[in-house]
């Protein structure tokens, strides 16, 4: 049988043909309001004497909007990535913010009437058939209530954020979309994308990486006002509602929003910060094995054999499906739909967003998956990485809308636990100690960026807001947080530092989850648990793993492990368990260069 050939670029006009100047899509948008007002309606009408059927009726119409605000989410996400040039795209970004605006304040409704209703009737209603399926979603719902301003000043805050909170993450990706980068590539000028110019930290050729390097910290230098107003002014706006609503702790929603206790968060970074050494050795020999004492920012990602050779899109997917086979056929066959149907966008070009992501497309129960595929193992990971985030999506399709609603930290653990599948799949499948030591250095990058890059990013974000409390933070001050972050993160490992990786990196500017970084350390680590458990039961494992999966939005992270790990994680020891596992890469990643002389 022929092999398929499989796409590169995405299919979206099964959804909408026409992308942003469909008709069919414009339709749809129009009739988003309409559905909104229609579930206002219906939540206004109920009163705290609310019964159990009107109560499943009015979340039956939440689900449902929601699922069409998601569903067109997911369309403009993809646009406003693949062509950041396609202006009517972010036109209806702009619209579905204001919808979505004029969502929240429903949400918030049934949420404070939860809060008002009884104690003791409140847990008759959700320990009813009819409700108890949204026991979790109910509880927590009525708790946030408690923590909030009235309706009223929730709804004004959720307004105002379309202009004043929204729009300023917009503005970032239209900045950093708009950049053009100038790079010597071995005596040739090229004009690149963010995105493009990132791609090249992994070039053979160390003049090209800190050409690249160069170009991107001098283009930052040059927009660094642009970037710090936009982020002070992000910051301002979070940081005044934290205020009025009288939260004192900056990690108060980001911790909620990801369902974790803040003793979870301080074991997780405590244990990684106590075994930070054997992970300074490993940079120390790579360093080495690159001719310098220390790591440079540049160098993180440069190969350290000549053992680079580029890996086809056709390739890396046939090497995802057979190791995923081997884990299980349901995310095998799931990933060889996504690759054969066009669920991805890999294409390296032009007028691309930098940096990739998954997005589900709820009505259709399908994903997307973006991201600019350049030939390196390490986009084959990122590709393995994305798709592992599509499968918890389809995991999730027999369960209710509104308990498929999980939080980012257990997002990064499916994506996470299928990346792992494929780094050791490639370190096992390696023919030469040469080979063997390039993979396994790209394995280890992963245990640096989630113990030292992440820990920078988490470092800087946690000062900069306590700063920022105090009036605006000056661009100086930021590269100096931003660097001294890095110098603390990498623990004396550190050359050059990357003091405007404040301005390139987009996670600071997302206004939809504050503190985008230590949910990926939560996953990563989290996922090794889960894989060597994999590991150890082969097969058999995928169904409790599916299990694990759609339990990953009705409990809290604690009760998951708990559940299905039977560990306590507020606990180090949780943490160092796999912490050892990435101990153990680098000793053979040192053994094996040393054998080599």
């Amino acid at each position: 049988m022929a092999t398929i050939k499989y796409p590169e670029v995405w299919d979206l006009d099964v959804f909408f043909a026409g992308g942003s100047e469909s008709p069919a899509f414009q339709a749809f948008m129009d009739q988003l309001p309409h559905k909104v007002e229609a579930t206002k309606k219906q939540i206004t009408a109920l009163t705290i004497d609310v019964n159990e059927q009107q109560l499943k009726e009015a979340l039956a119409h939440i689900a449902d909007t929601l699922m069409h605000i998601s569903h067109a989410g997911g369309m403009l996400s993809c646009l406003t990535a693949q062509n950041i040039k396609d202006t009517k795209a972010l036109l209806l970004s702009s619209q579905l913010s204001s919808i979505s605006a004029s969502y929240s304040p429903v949400i918030l409704r049934l949420q404070q009437l939860l809060a008002e209703i009884d104690e003791q009737r409140f847990h008759a209603l959700i320990q009813s058939e009819l409700l108890n399926e949204f026991a979790f979603i109910l509880m927590e719902w009525r708790e946030q209530a408690k923590q909030k301003l009235s309706e009223e000043e929730e709804t004004l805050i959720a307004e105002l954020g379309v202009d004043g909170y929204s729009s300023w993450g917009q503005l970032y990706n239209m900045f950093i979309g708009d950049i053009k980068v100038e790079v010597d590539v071995e005596g040739e000028t090229k004009y690149l994308s963010v995105g493009q110019a990132n791609n090249l930290s992994s070039h053979p050729n160390e003049a090209v990486r800190k050409s690249a390097f160069d170009a991107l910290e001098k283009v930052f230098t040059e927009k660094e006002e642009f970037f710090a107003k936009t982020l002070n002014h992000l910051a301002g706006f979070r940081l005044t509602t934290y205020k009025k609503r009288g939260w004192d702790e900056v990690l108060q929603e980001p911790l909620q929003i990801n369902r974790m206790k803040k003793e979870t968060l301080e074991a997780m970074w405590g244990a990684i910060s106590d075994h930070k050494a054997p992970f300074v050795k490993f940079l120390k020999t790579k360093a080495s094995m690159l001719g310098k004492e220390k790591m440079d920012w540049y160098n993180f990602d440069a190969p350290v054999t000549s053992s680079t050779a580029k890996v086809s899109y056709q390739e890396g997917a046939e090497f995802i499906l057979k190791h995923f086979g081997k884990f299980g056929a349901q995310l095998a066959a799931f990933a060889r739909q996504a690759f054969e149907d066009g669920w991805i966008e890999a294409e390296d070009r032009d007028n691309k967003r930098p940096g990739g992501f998954c997005t589900g497309f709820p009505l259709a129960e399908q994903s997307r998956i973006f991201m600019t595929y350049s030939g390196t193992m390490s986009n084959v990971s990122t590709l393995a990485h994305e798709l592992g985030h599509a499968f918890h999506t389809y995991a999730l399709r027999p369960v209710n809308p509104l308990n498929r609603r999980y939080a980012m930290n257990v997002a990064e653990t499916a994506s996470t636990f299928a990346e792992m599948i494929v780094a050791d799949a490639a370190v096992e499948e390696a023919t030469t100690t040469e080979e063997k030591i390039a993979l396994l250095e790209d394995k280890l990058q992963r245990s640096i960026a989630f113990f030292m890059n992440i820990h920078a990013r988490f470092l800087f974000e946690t000062r900069f807001y306590e700063e920022r409390k105090q009036g605006i933070v000056a661009t100086k001050r930021l590269n100096e947080l931003m660097e001294e972050a890095q110098r603390e993160a990498f623990a004396g490992a550190l050359d050059e530092a990357h003091p405007h990786f404040w301005a390139s990196k987009m996670h600071f500017y997302i206004t939809g989850v504050p503190f985008y970084n230590f949910p990926y350390t939560f996953g990563y680590l989290f996922s090794l648990s889960v894989y060597a458990k994999a590991k150890e039961e082969g097969a058999a494992f995928e169904e409790k793993y599916i299990a694990l999966l759609r339990d990953t939005a009705v409990m809290t992270v604690e009760d998951l492990a708990m559940k299905h790990l039977n560990e306590d994680i507020t606990k180090r020891e949780f943490w160092e368990k796999g912490i050892v596992l990435c101990v153990r890469d680098v000793e053979e990643f040192i053994q094996l260069v040393s054998k080599e002389g």
